[in-house]
């Protein structure tokens, strides 16, 4: 019998069910042999042999599509304490918690991982940190590899699309294909959803980071205490004994991490002004970034940092402390900082208009984010700070106005546009948004706002677009339109220069 074969043709061979389950689990009888050649949530992708997880979710419960599951070949199913609605005639595996169940299963199934993985979690930063971390290992030496929001990305430049965090089958097979690749390092983001629906259960984390915490994914979170608790799993559950704790200790959600690190007997860092691992004693903004003053073990540090804005400082503190609890000298990390590049359509300085006025891209999409996206860049403006951003649909509608606030009180100008409105209304949206700010302009076209904003630059004005950053499509009903900020600049700005001609 053939194993299945990952994306990169790869082949994991077939593993009897007694040894991807443990505890976590119950098998039926006899059931401990059997051999199922890989795992899967969706009954779609079921072929012979393979072992079909019926999940709960938001949309459907995973039981409705066992026939389809069993028609495509499976053998043996994972699930619920449930009864089901019928026998399926192939052995049922049953969980308390299936989706962790599963998790394992499939860290079990592949067998292998990077020796040091690091996890980062909080509301902003997290694809930051981690491609910041990434890119300390690599200066380091180590082959390493960094996943989340703007794909993975390896240390040798190689880089595919993907997801905050990853199902957990996809992501264990990645983890193994990067092993088998050499990978020893990773750094990873670990998302307030992924965390909750237990994608992350079975990896092995050497280090975790919590950046901060602000309003986000309330439609699925419910309340702020929930998103906390979400984002805390990383601490309480999936660290193993020993391993670090990482936390901001200028952010109050601090004070929660440490104390589970003290309950369960992690080692804890902390990084910021009020930290002691790395401690910022001073910080001098400099026209291309910031000179740090850090105390570390008692010696004081001079660093320089080629990012703009408090919050990349803030990133690259907490990006450095996992790479020293993942085990990287203390001395080797700071002296990567100093080589750091931002992530893509991070505070990403997109063009120039031929008067000199910046145009920066950036992901914020909360109002906490674009708040700070904005103080970074107003030191920069010489005359006006402009920005240009909208609201998501089918997300939290209560932070647009939130939004529409913050952008009011941290810009000069602001206009108002459309982001990814999905299925809703976009002028609904941007309604909602408009609401916070009167005197902002309403230019629903993207396209449209960034060439008019763009064209009204003078000498000495700043432009930021937010919302998208490193994002290639507008999803506007259920089509994904191509669309980059990054393009639209250039062809703003190439526009500009022909007409000047």
């Amino acid at each position: 019998m053939s194993g299945k074969v990952t994306n990169d043709g790869r082949s994991y061979p077939p593993r009897q069910l007694k040894s991807l389950f443990a505890e976590e689990a119950r098998l039926p009888e006899k059931a401990g042999r059997l051999a199922v050649t890989g795992l899967t949530a969706d009954s779609r992708q079921v072929s012979g042999g393979m072992l079909f997880a019926a999940l709960p979710g938001s949309q459907a419960d995973g039981t409705a599509f066992l026939p389809e599951a069993v028609a495509n070949g499976a053998a043996a199913i994972l699930t619920g304490t449930a009864p089901l609605a019928e026998d399926p005639g192939i052995p049922v595996i049953r969980a308390a918690d299936p989706r962790r169940a599963l998790a394992l299963a499939a860290a079990a199934f592949f067998g292998r991982q990077p020796r040091k993985v690091v996890a980062v979690t909080g509301t902003s930063g997290k694809t930051s940190v981690a491609v910041f971390a990434r890119q300390i290992f690599a200066h380091a030496g180590k082959k390493a590899a960094s996943l989340g929001t703007v794909g993975l990305v390896t240390s040798d430049g190689q880089s595919t699309p993907g997801l905050t965090t990853p199902d957990p089958v996809g992501l264990h097979r990645t983890l193994a294909d990067l092993a088998h690749a050499g990978v020893t390092h990773l750094a990873l983001e670990a998302s307030s959803h992924g965390l909750d629906q237990r994608r992350l259960d079975g990896v092995k984390i050497a280090a975790g980071g919590f950046t901060n915490l602000s309003r986000d994914h309330l439609d699925y979170h419910k309340s702020v205490e929930n998103y906390l608790a979400a984002k805390l799993r990383l601490f309480d559950t999936l660290l193993e004994e020993g391993a670090v704790a990482v936390a901001d200790a200028d952010q109050r959600q601090a004070r929660a991490v440490a104390a589970i690190a003290k309950r369960r007997g992690l080692r804890y860092f902390s990084v910021g002004a009020a930290g002691e691992t790395l401690k910022l004693l001073s910080m001098t903004r400099m026209p291309d970034g910031a000179r740090l003053l850090l105390e570390v073990e008692g010696e004081h540090r001079y660093v320089p940092l080629p990012l703009i804005g408090d919050f990349q400082v803030a990133n690259a503190l907490m990006a450095a402390a996992l790479a020293i609890g993942a085990g990287i000298k203390i001395e080797t990390a700071l002296s990567a900082l100093p080589e750091l590049h931002s992530a893509p359509g991070r505070l990403e300085l997109a063009g120039s208009h031929p008067n000199g006025a910046k145009i920066f891209v950036d992901y914020s999409h909360k109002p906490a984010a674009l708040t700070a996206a904005l103080q970074a860049l107003r030191s920069h403006a010489d005359r006006e700070l402009i920005v240009v951003f909208g609201a998501g649909g089918d997300r939290d509608a209560g932070k647009r106005p939130l939004m529409g606030e913050a952008a009011s009180l941290a810009a000069d100008r602001v206009i108002v546009t459309d982001d990814n409105p999905r299925s809703e209304d976009p002028a609904a949206i941007r309604r909602a948004i408009l609401s916070a700010a009167p005197r902002a302009m309403e230019i629903g076209d993207r396209r449209e706002a960034i060439r008019e904003a763009i064209a009204g630059l003078q000498a000495g004005d700043v432009l930021l677009i937010a919302g998208k950053g490193h994002e290639t499509g507008q999803t506007i009903g259920e089509e994904v339109r191509p669309f980059c900020d990054q393009e639209e600049v250039r062809a703003a700005l190439a526009e500009l220069t022909s007409e000047a001609v």
